[in-house]
């Protein structure tokens, strides 16, 4: 009797649930290295690398400690790069007598596992997800029969039923439930600010780097350097060395951009919580006792325990709850194709030209920069949502379909009509001229409204809401942005769409190789 155990790029865990209360003596554990999984959208190169390079120490640690473990080689002759294909191949090759796997966390993965029982004809138990604070059907039930479903409301809930930073009488700690009014803070000048651990490749991530350079040189981004965590121990030096160093001044300075500060005080766990390498209450009850020691404020260990235990929770339920209809999405009608400088940075536009460049040398861009640069002009511009979802899915190394798409077809785009956000987060050149330090040495000036030498960001934000007006103007939150549009003459108004019509007409759409076949 042997059970077959597949675990995803995604599922490198020790605690998961397939492995849990298993015979070792009777179990083989399968990874496996597939083409399909690396060019449904062709991932940065130093995302492809950070997965198989966490997977084969996975591996390796998972042999040191008893198992048996199948791992197949992307560059195997026999692979036939693809999750069922290899499933099938590994069932035959160890007389497999049932396989037990834990649900993928993207709908295309999970309706894979769904056909491996007919692939192999084989039973296959397909199990829950622990490692996250809310199951899937918890989930479902929570939104079921609700008008709307608001993160702040589920973020509560799981606050209760977590403790984390709850007081004895089941009230949130000093009174409040979120602090995001202390945490929009410009830093001052001159900051000396943390950088995230560095890891030194060892020789299996070389191997990997090696590996990646041959197969993926024409994918986006830069391989090296590559310094990033791969093993359970090096996300656990990663998450003690951010609560240390970072999480005292988190909260106030989130939501700033310096250009040629790529991480500020964030975190860049994402990606070894993305990877199972962390799991998401260790993290937040991490950060809760820096504040119960008083080695952090309120302010920031609440907005830091919100990103996980609230958005990112909310978000794969969000995920869940609306595929696969999530995936078209386009509430706004927008088509515009998405423009080429997403792929090559080259824009005059230096808030956008920094994130991108950020983007294509780290594989990383903190959330405002996300949302309010690259998400906000391409809302603001009318891009087609799922080209610009399927693009933040190649271009960052915690992006996977679950936590991405939501809160860009969702969040960013506005495009699921506001299951997800209360209102467009639409924002003009003040906002990013208040939050960072990109605005100054721009060819664009941010203070002129319209013209050829005005930023881009002030005509398209009111050309966006005049385009919208008949779907957005019963908004309540933006009754006071349409009061003050009508209050303008028409002539004034009409400089505002001229000039963005002007500035959309040169925009060059991407060039074929990088987004979804």
């Amino acid at each position: 009797m042997t059970t077959l155990i597949p675990v995803l790029g995604d599922q490198l865990s020790g605690t998961l649930a397939s492995l849990r209360d298993q015979d070792r003596a009777t179990s083989v554990i399968l990874l496996v290295e597939v083409r399909a999984e690396t060019q449904y959208v062709k991932h940065h190169k130093k995302k492809i690398a950070l997965i198989f390079s966490a997977m084969r120490h996975f591996a390796a640690a998972l042999e040191k400690s008893g198992w048996t473990v199948d791992y197949v080689r992307l560059t195997d002759p026999a692979n036939t790069h693809s999750f069922t294909g290899e499933v099938t191949r590994a069932a035959a090759r160890h007389a497999a007598t049932a396989i037990r796997t834990v649900e993928g966390a993207e709908y295309r993965v999970r309706q894979m596992q769904d056909d491996w029982s007919k692939a192999t004809g084989l039973p296959v138990d397909i199990l829950h997800d622990d490692r996250f604070i809310c199951s899937i059907p918890e989930f479902m039930t929570w939104a079921q029969g609700r008008k709307e479903h608001r993160m702040e409301f589920f973020y509560r809930d799981m606050r209760r039923k977590t403790g984390l930073l709850m007081d004895p009488n089941g009230k949130p700690t000093g009174g409040d439930w979120n602090y995001d009014k202390e945490n929009r803070q410009t830093p001052p000048r001159g900051l000396n600010y943390p950088a995230p651990l560095r890891f030194e490749p060892d020789e299996i991530t070389q191997d990997v780097l090696t590996l990646v350079s041959e197969e993926f040189a024409d994918h986006f981004g830069d391989l090296e350097p590559f310094a990033l965590p791969v093993t359970r121990a090096h996300a656990k030096q990663a998450l003690k060395h951010f609560i240390d160093t970072a999480l005292p001044d988190f909260g106030r300075y989130q939501d700033a951009m310096i250009a040629g500060q790529d991480y500020l005080y964030h975190s860049v766990l994402s990606l070894c919580l993305n990877t199972g390498l962390l799991e998401p209450l260790e993290v937040c009850e991490a950060a809760a006792g820096a504040y119960d020691a008083g080695l952090a404020p309120l302010p920031a260990t609440e907005g830091f325990i919100r990103q996980i235990a609230g958005w990112r929770e909310y978000m794969r339920g969000m995920y869940w709850w609306d595929m696969p209809e999530f995936a078209t999405r386009n509430a706004l009608n927008a088509h515009r194709p998405l423009p080429d400088f997403y792929w090559t940075g080259d824009t005059d536009m230096r808030c956008l030209a920094q994130s991108i460049d950020q983007t294509k040398r780290e594989a990383y861009a903190h959330h405002i920069q996300r949302l309010m640069v690259l998400g906000n002009f391409a809302m603001l511009a009318g891009v087609e949502p799922g080209e610009i979802s399927d693009w933040f899915l190649v271009v960052y190394f915690d992006a996977y379909e679950w936590v991405e798409m939501p809160n860009v077809i969702g969040m960013s785009q506005f495009a699921d009509g506001g299951m997800i956000a209360s209102k467009p987060y639409a924002g003009g050149g003040a906002y990013i001229d208040r939050m960072s330090d990109y605005c100054g040495r721009c060819r664009y000036d941010v203070k002129q409204k319209t013209g050829p030498d005005a930023c881009p960001f002030n005509a398209l934000y009111w050309d966006f809401l005049a385009r919208h007006e008949d779907t957005l103007k019963t908004n309540m939150r933006l009754r006071t942005v349409y009061a003050s549009w009508n209050r303008m003459t028409d002539d004034r108004r009409a400089e505002y769409r001229t000039s963005a019509a002007t500035f959309l007409d040169t925009l060059e759409p991407a060039k074929p190789g990088y987004a979804r076949d």
